[in-house]
């Protein structure tokens, strides 16, 4: 796989990430408001299964986003005190 492509690859996963968490977001608002509203629950759920597996799978691809991802990387260095930082170009 070429360099452009996993960079492509890279920012698609980044991207959802970030897609992801904004539902995750904006359904926790909605329950703070409808805390018995099930079908919000279940949705809300779903996608916060969405965006650990999305997370996980970035971590160990890329290093990780977030402290509690850092412990599925396959590497034989601490990435999360390595790698570049999205603000600083990482993606």
């Amino acid at each position: 796989m070429n360099n452009n492509m996993m960079n492509s690859d890279r920012e698609q996963l980044y991207h959802d990430i970030g897609v992801i968490d904004f539902v995750v977001v904006e359904m926790t608002e909605y329950l703070d408001t409808h805390p018995t509203d099930k079908e919000a629950i279940e949705y809300l759920s779903h996608y916060v299964c969405m965006k650990n597996q999305a997370m996980r799978e970035y971590a160990m691809k890329y290093g990780p986003l977030r402290i509690s991802d850092a412990d599925g990387c396959k590497q034989n260095e601490w990435k999360w005190a390595t790698q570049d930082w999205p603000w600083n170009g990482g993606c």
